[in-house]
């Protein structure tokens, strides 16, 4: 027996449809490539953060692949000039992050980012317990400087409004004018301790968040139910059809 598809679509209906499933499918179809990009970034860090740690403090030369490796440095923190990076938050409470240069003893100076502090400990003389003067040793893993997001605002140096760590702001605004400043990357200080000090480092084994594959199967989801939707609509109107021959 034969059967005869009948489909009359109308105008207004089928233009929404269209456009709007291809944006769901181009939504669903970002989301899988978000996923593949950030499955290859936590294989990368998980790679580069167990190789051997680097003495920053003893090599004048590190490799191109050096993001998210450790490294060691001793040397002394500038606190005099430390900087702090605004809209920074530590389980869920509001504050700064605490950018200081360091003076390393092969000469180079590097920033270090020590970690988060609350509005109340933002400025240097309200901790000075958390104030390291003598020689020491931080222990953290490179990154390379921030790039601002859409919805970030540009540093205001002048006005003291810091929102991303870029190395070559910081050190003019500082004027340190070395050529020994580090400017290719920073280093995020990790903690050392289980209790928890001021400012407060990152973890070694961060969480990084993947739920690209939920969104992804969400948007394509939602342009099946829209398509279904659809073909129902016109399939009550009379529109759509199948007849037996």
């Amino acid at each position: 027996m034969k059967q005869k598809f009948f489909f009359k679509p109308v105008f207004w209906p089928t233009v929404f449809f269209v456009f709007s499933f291809i944006i769901l499918l181009s939504l669903g179809t970002w989301q899988v490539k978000r996923l593949i990009w950030k499955n290859d970034l936590i294989s990368f860090y998980l790679k580069q953060s167990t190789n051997n740690i680097i003495n920053l403090h003893k090599e004048n030369f590190v490799s191109e692949e050096i993001e998210y490796r450790k490294v060691r440095l001793t040397g002394k923190f500038l606190n005099k000039k430390e900087v702090h990076i605004t809209g920074k938050t530590y389980e869920g409470n509001a504050g700064f992050h605490v950018v200081t240069p360091f003076l390393m003893q092969n000469g180079n100076y590097v920033l270090v980012n020590r970690g988060w502090v609350s509005e109340n400990y933002k400025e240097a003389k309200s901790r000075s317990f958390s104030l390291i003067n003598e020689e020491t040793s931080v222990i953290g893993l490179i990154r390379y400087p921030q790039k601002k997001g859409y919805f970030v605002p540009e540093n205001e140096p002048d006005n003291g409004f810091w929102f991303t760590i870029k190395p070559t702001e910081i050190k003019k605004y500082l004027k340190i004018d070395k050529e020994t400043f580090i400017i290719k990357f920073y280093v995020d200080a990790l903690r050392q301790e289980k209790k928890i000090n001021l400012p407060i480092g990152i973890k070694e084994k961060i969480n990084i968040r993947n739920q690209h594959l939920s969104y992804a199967i969400t948007w394509y989801s939602l342009a099946i139910v829209l398509m279904i939707i659809y073909l129902s609509y016109h399939y009550s109107e009379g529109k759509l059809r199948i007849r037996k021959l």
